[in-house]
């Protein structure tokens, strides 16, 4: 049985921050925080057409639920929202949205930061940065 405090979700469709928001939210919340990564138009001063983003699905979600998992057990946060898109997304597109709630900030601040760095670090989606000249394969870490 899932967890009533986590979502996490990997999709084609195009991502829903009011349903993040909703998820999350709750009358004991004195704090949300929202991290809405986009698809930017260049990176290094190339001009960027998309990003294709694949996944081990069953990995990526198992990966994503141990995040969510290890914030509420490291964070004073009361629920978490992970989700990410897979496929090709046009420039002003939504990859990721993650959604954290706490009774006070700080808390809310430092999960959502936990939760996207870890994500980049540990969970196998890949990006590719197409250009009009050509595409490269990306590391999620620097």
């Amino acid at each position: 049985m899932e967890n009533k405090q986590i979502d996490v979700l990997l999709s084609e469709k195009p991502l829903d921050l009011a349903a993040c928001q909703a998820f999350v939210d709750s009358q004991a919340t004195g704090g949300i925080v929202h991290f809405v990564g986009t698809v930017r138009n260049q990176t290094k001063g190339k001009a960027v057409l998309r990003l294709d983003f694949e996944a081990y699905e069953a990995m990526a979600l198992k990966e994503m639920h141990k995040i969510a998992e290890r914030a509420l057990q490291a964070f004073e946060i009361q629920k978490i929202a992970i989700h990410h898109r897979v496929g090709s997304l046009p420039v002003g597109e939504l990859p990721v949205i993650i959604a954290v709630s706490s009774a006070h900030r700080k808390a809310a601040f430092s999960a959502c930061q936990f939760a996207i760095d870890t994500l980049k670090e540990t969970v196998p989606i890949w990006k590719k940065e197409i250009y009009e000249d050509g595409e490269i394969w990306v590391s999620a870490t620097p």
